[in-house]
């Protein structure tokens, strides 16, 4: 592949998507298309090398507005669009859709005008719904949130375009949690409160959690592309998760394990914590504060997200890590996640 272009290239699955291709030597040049520079990290030494020998190129660009002519390269192999407004609770309904669609449309919009014939969007498994009930690819969209919302209708922007002109290709993948250095979200917080020892059930113990290490992610993409292009359709859906998806107990056991702990956390009663997050939420509301308890949040906690990546074990994909190889290799790649 001589040219990819990432659209929300210097985010958490982007920076490591960007360095896969450089380690893989997948792509002679990178272009990362984002609102922030690129991360500066010893987790992301390929990528600065990269960008020292210009083989790597950040473009600053806002893809919520058309993306001018002449600021990207003329053509594209690839094309992965991972901009999206996605941290959830943390943003106005209305933002989800004001960045996720706008964006879809213009990247879209850009690789017709560059003749780009292979494009990946990185969906979620937002459109599923939370479901304690196993759901595959071929499960109806259920959204319960904006944001699930959101990526159901940027997912039919991608496909409108694909539809749009013969010979366009267009891989969806929709990735449950999704771990690895650089991540700062809930995963992150669970090793972190796990280290610390104040780690505790909320009634959630088999609760299951489609989850997935950010470098099988990247793997991921890569035969997905593949299978997408060797395929008869050009259209191909994979959820992507370790198979089969774990449960909250299997994750912290597996934690406890790799940061060597010997901890049993103990389990409070769901209503407790639920009763304790509204008085909580309505002081952030009335004094402008973030606190890390809000109903929303206290919900995810103990509603499954039982996703499975069916797709992806009939088209024969194996795995390069397990659960616990995986939180190992994060923990080698940045030990300060697991300080504590």
């Amino acid at each position: 592949m001589k040219t990819g272009v990432l659209f929300g290239g210097t985010g958490f699955i982007g920076t490591h998507l960007a360095q896969h291709l450089l380690r893989e030597n997948l792509a002679e040049r990178i272009f990362l298309v984002d609102l922030h520079p690129p991360r500066d990290r010893p987790y992301t030494q390929r990528l600065q090398c990269g960008l020292k020998a210009g083989r790597v190129c950040f473009v600053e660009l806002d893809v919520r507005k058309p993306i001018p002519p002449g600021i990207l390269p003329g053509e594209a192999d690839l094309i992965v669009n991972l901009a999206a407004v996605h941290r959830e609770p943390g943003h106005a309904p209305h933002e989800y859709f004001e960045t996720n669609l706008p964006a879809a449309e213009n990247v879209c919009a850009w690789a017709g005008a560059v003749g780009c014939a292979t494009v990946v969007f990185m969906s979620s498994i937002s459109p599923y719904g939370p479901s304690e009930e196993k759901k595959t690819e071929v499960s109806p969209p259920a959204p319960e949130t904006p944001y699930g919302r959101s990526k159901v209708e940027a997912e039919k922007i991608h496909l409108g375009w694909q539809r749009a002109a013969p010979g366009r290709r267009l891989l969806v993948l929709r990735p449950g949690v999704v771990f690895g250095a650089g991540e700062g979200g809930n995963v992150t917080r669970l090793v972190r409160s796990l280290v610390k020892g104040y780690y505790v059930y909320l009634g959630n113990r088999k609760t299951v959690k489609a989850a997935g290490y950010v470098k099988e992610l990247c793997l991921a993409v890569i035969f997905g592309v593949e299978a997408l292009r060797s395929g008869d359709s050009p259209v191909l859906l994979l959820n992507f998760s370790i198979d089969p998806p774990p449960t909250i107990e299997e994750m912290v056991d597996a934690i406890l394990k790799v940061v060597g702990k010997h901890r049993r956390p103990v389990s409070v009663p769901r209503n407790l914590l639920l009763g304790l997050s509204y008085p909580l939420f309505a002081v952030e509301r009335v004094f402008g504060v973030k606190l890390p308890i809000n109903p929303m949040r206290v919900r995810k906690l103990f509603r499954s997200n039982n996703v499975w990546p069916e797709k992806m074990r009939a088209l024969g994909y194996r795995y390069t890590y397990t659960l616990e190889q995986a939180l190992r290799d994060w923990k080698q790649d940045a030990p300060e996640d697991f300080s504590g």
